[in-house]
Parts: structure tokens; sequence; C-alpha cells
């Protein structure tokens, strides 16, 4: 017997025509330069309707890739619901990504068009010609820059040519939304293709209380950039809502973040924790009034247990601690205190904070051992993390790597990790040697297999070493060929890494050793190393 229930679909379209009805007043600003842009949901729904004729009339049709390179700004929030709520795929391109692999995910997304800052113009046009299927451009401002591009056109030219009212189609719930690639941690980026559905019951997790608990009545600046997993996806639940939103735009210094922290007397934030420890340095030395601001959530890397505690203790101001990926939209933990923690001592109530947490409700995870069985919650038998749930990917796109990522119907995280009675999960270890970085993933693998086609090279392994700044930075260790033993220099391999790697990917030191350590099956033993190299000290760069 079935339930006598509606056969609604999750879909972003209601999510639009909720703020269009029901909060046409409430405010969304950008900082663009020195001053900020402010405008309405009305006023950007109306937008969002010129954009969609515009998509349209431009030929984009249903599941057609709509390609953005874009910073956090009102524009790219209006391409959000424009593209996915008229059938197309909105896919937001990593700003930070360097040139072969920016080509490769626009060739392998097949994008249609690419919307795109002025600033980025010359980058644009020295790619173009690598891009397969681009069949437009758009300048993303009132006028079209110097430019070869071609066809090219602005994007509020677009919209002045257009109509408003839009056909909104009936779309299924499993239609694909947008799509984001992985950072290529091994082998090429893989591509992620969220569905409404997916999108739908995500932004509900968001807004549940015992998870981030956005609401209407925040006023939200996501810092994590839109292209990072759509801004953990925390645009589609704030218009879900009809939650403010401060766009920081570019202007992403501690002092840009605390001054408009400030004055737009925000409630809720996120970011990476690269950029909460500098506004932590910034407000240890200067006075923000930041009494507004109920949470600062952290995800992209771990939040250090110290910044944590200084931020509580020292500004009164509260680090939600959160873990997730982009093969999970991203969320999918939060590490909340439950009600028999409140009353602990301060080190075990922080210790508790600064684990990445229990699952939220939507999002099952067990950890398995190297025999394939499940780990006991006993907070110190480690396992590989897998996880499922609702809007997590059960295939990459278009990619024959996606077997080896699942067991069982679960989506094998790579993370290595220990989980409480209370089934909170602490990450120990990674199963595959990636390095994170100011919220970004570096890939030891590629950058070892580069620095071995050195002629001069015999082995090389790339480890993460603690860096106060950045989380971890890569240290690279390498094996000199006989020959070459006293001749090599580090220049040498620097030039040569930077043929394939752009500045913030390259290993801030390289040390040469005699051998790379081995496993039993003659495998490089890079444990061994991050055991050798945990206190050391990275030259600044």
């Amino acid at each position: 017997m079935q339930g006598l229930m509606m056969d609604y679909q999750l879909t972003l379209t209601p999510f639009l025509e909720r703020a269009m009805r029901m909060f046409p007043k409430k405010e969304i600003v950008t900082k663009s330069g020195p001053s900020l842009e402010r405008s309405t949901y009305g006023e950007v729904t109306e937008r969002i309707g010129r954009l969609a004729n515009a998509l349209a009339r431009m030929g984009i049709r249903s599941g057609d890739r709509v390609a953005t390179f874009s910073f956090n700004n009102t524009r790219h929030f209006e391409l959000y619901f424009a593209a996915p709520c008229m059938g197309a795929v909105l896919h937001p391109l990593n700003l930070r990504l360097p040139p072969d692999q920016l080509v490769y995910i626009v060739n392998h997304a097949e994008d249609k068009v690419l919307f795109f800052e002025p600033q980025f113009a010359p980058a644009i046009e020295k790619l173009s010609a690598h891009f397969k299927t681009v069949k437009q451009y758009v300048v993303m401002g009132p006028t079209v820059p110097e430019t070869t591009l071609s066809p090219v056109v602005s994007y509020e030219e677009l919209l002045r040519n257009e109509i408003p009212d839009y056909p909104w189609p009936r779309l299924q719930e499993n239609d694909a939304a947008a799509m984001c690639y992985t950072s290529g941690t091994t082998g090429n980026p893989k591509g992620v293709m969220y569905s409404h559905r997916s999108l739908y019951l995500h932004s509900m997790g968001l807004s549940m209380a015992d998870s981030v608990g956005l609401v209407e009545r925040d006023i939200y600046m996501p810092v994590v950039p839109m292209f990072h997993v759509l801004a953990w996806g925390t645009p589609f639940a704030a218009m879900m809502l009809g939650t403010s939103i401060v766009f920081p735009g570019p202007h992403l210094t501690p002092r840009d973040l605390a001054e408009l922290l400030s004055a737009e007397k925000v409630t809720l934030t996120a970011g990476v924790p690269t950029l909460w420890m500098g506004l932590l340095n910034l407000l240890d030395n200067e006075r923000y009034d930041l009494s507004n601001l109920r949470g600062m959530v952290v995800g992209g890397a771990a939040a250090p247990q110290s910044m944590i505690e200084a931020y509580e203790k020292r500004h009164g101001l509260k680090i939600i601690h959160a873990w997730g990926m982009t093969e999970m939209t991203p969320l999918g933990t939060v590490s909340n205190l439950l009600r028999s923690q409140e009353g602990l001592p301060d080190a075990e109530r922080f210790a508790i904070r600064a684990r990445q947490g229990p699952p939220v409700p939507g999002v099952e995870t067990r950890a398995i051992d190297e025999n394939g069985k499940e780990v006991p919650w006993d907070n110190k038998t480690f396992g590989e993390l897998e996880v499922r749930g609702p809007w997590i990917i059960k295939s990459y796109y278009n990619d024959e790597r996606t077997p080896q990522s699942f067991h069982d119907g679960w989506f094998k995280t790579g993370d290595v990790v220990v989980i409480d009675e209370n089934g909170s999960i602490q990450i120990v270890d990674r199963s595959k040697d990636v390095i994170k970085s100011g919220g970004e993933w570096i890939s030891s693998q590629d950058m070892e297999n580069v620095i071995m086609s050195h002629p001069k090279v015999a082995e090389a392994a790339v480890i993460a070493v603690p860096h106060p700044k950045w989380q971890e930075r890569p240290l690279a260790c390498v094996v000199p060929k006989p020959d070459f033993k006293d001749s090599l220099t580090k220049e040498e391999i620097y030039e040569h890494l930077k043929t394939k790697f752009t500045k913030m990917y390259l290993p801030d030191d390289i040390v040469f050793i005699d051998a790379v350590p081995k496993t039993s099956v003659g495998k490089f033993d890079k444990k061994v190393l991050r055991v050798q190299y945990k206190d050391y000290v990275l030259p600044d760069r």
C-alpha cells in the first residue's frame, strides 16, 4: 500500500517563486570596489527571469552546461537560479585552477557558454582556442572590455533586451541542476552532477537547527567561494528561506571582512580556516563590532582547536565546525555539542568541537577496515569513512573511475577516521596523500610525477607539513640520480614544476634525501617522512 500524497517534484523553481512572492524587499548586497551595490529579492528575481530569456535566445537548451568564472556577487547569484530553473546546468569554474585543468574541465563538461568577470578576459583569451564546445562569452559587467573573444556580449546588455517574465518549465526533480569538479587529487578532476532533488534536500539540511541552522532572519555572508561546491550550497538555502545575503566579491583581506561583517551586521558567515585565522589576528589587535555574529561556519579543512577556543574566549564568537566533500554537495557533519556535553570542562568541550562531528540528518556514515568490515564506534579503531544519503553522488559524470569510488552502495571518502559512541567523526589521516592548503586540495602524486620527470631526479615524495596560516603546505623530498647528487639544485626543480603548476601549488621547500622509504611491497612509505618532518619549519615563499 502506498501513501496518498501529492507527486510534488523537489526542484529549485519553487525556491525562486517563494522568494519572489514572500520576500521581495529582503536585501542582497555586493561589495564592488570601495562601494556597495544594494538590491532586493524582488529586483533579483526579475533579473533572473530576464537572464533566463537571454539564455534561451542564446540557444541554451535543457541539459546544456552554463559555465561561470566569477566571484561571490549578485550577478553570480542570478546565474545560480536562471540556468537550473530553465532546465540548463550551472557550472561554476574554480578561479584557482592551473590552465591545463581548466581546459580539461570546460571540455569534459562540454560547456556551451562562459560567463566571466571583466578582469579575467586576458586569461580566457589565452585558453579560448582550446575550448571545444564554448559558443558564447558573456562579460559579467555593464560593458565589454577590449578583447579578441568572439562572440562576446556584456551581462547588462543581455538583460536590457529581455522581459522579466519567463515560462519556467515543469522540471523533474532528478534533472541535473548544477555541477562542480573535484580538485584532481589523482589524475584529472572528476565531475559531480547535482540534481534539483539533491539541492532541494541539501538546502533543508542546511536550515536544520542541529546543522548550520540558516534561517530567514539571518544576514548571511558567504566567504567560501561560489565555485567551491556551490558556496557549500548556501545560496540555494538562502533563496529558499528569504535570508538576506552579503556578498564580499573579491575583497577577502581580514580588514575587508571585518569591516563588512561589522557594517552590515552579519549574523552568520562561512569560509575556510585560513580566512578566519587571518581575521583572528586582526581582531586580536583592532576593535570591530561583531556582536551580531552568531556563528562562523568553518569547512574545507580542519578547524584547529586553538582557533575555535581563541574566537570564543577572546572575542565571544562561535566557530561551527563542519565537514563535507564536493561529492556530498557538500554537507556531511557538523560538530555541535549534545545537550549532555554542554556542562563539560572547557578542555573537553573544545576538543569535541574540534572534531568533524556527527552526521547531519540525511547523511549516514560508517568506517570500514581493510577487510571491508565496519569498525566499532570506540573512538580508537581506524577505518575508511564511507557515506550515503540523498545529496551524495551515486556516480561521477562520464568517468571510468566511478566503480573504485564505491563500496556496496556507499561512497568511499578516502578519509581515515575514528568514530566515538555518539557517532562523532574525527579524521586522523587520508588514504590518499592529498594536501589541504587554505581550503584547496593539492595532489602530492601529480607533483611527484612531474618532479620525477626531471632528467636529474631518481625519486620524489611530496608530503604535507603543518603551516601556521595555510594549515598544510607541500614539502618535496627529492632523491637525485647518482650522477647529479651534488649538482641538482632546488631552483632547477622549481623551474621544472612551474611549467605544470601555479604558484599556490608549488612546494614551500625542497629537501634532498638519499632514498624514499619503502613499504614491504616496494611502495613509497610517506608516513615515515611525515614523522621525520612533522616539526619542519618551512621558509617564507
